[in-house]
């Protein structure tokens, strides 16, 4: 997931501080920004809060390509 890894180096986070930060392990937030593994709601709620976002955001992707597989 490109938007948290953007989103992360822009607020000045390692994966390291921003899993601390969070809640969550290192290989947890290494395996959202790669696409590994897909982000739960609790996380994206964490996430955006750390972050400063809306927590929607780090799902606009997949709903999109969702829709476009059903269409």
């Amino acid at each position: 997931m490109e938007k948290l890894k953007e989103l992360r180096e822009e607020k000045g986070y390692t994966q390291d501080s921003l899993a601390r930060e969070v809640g969550l392990s290192k290989g947890t937030i290494s395996s959202y920004e790669q696409g590994l593994r897909s982000i739960t709601v609790p996380s994206a709620k964490k996430l955006g809060q750390v972050l400063g976002v809306e927590w929607h955001i780090f799902f606009e992707n997949e709903v999109s390509e969702t829709y476009d597989k059903v269409n």
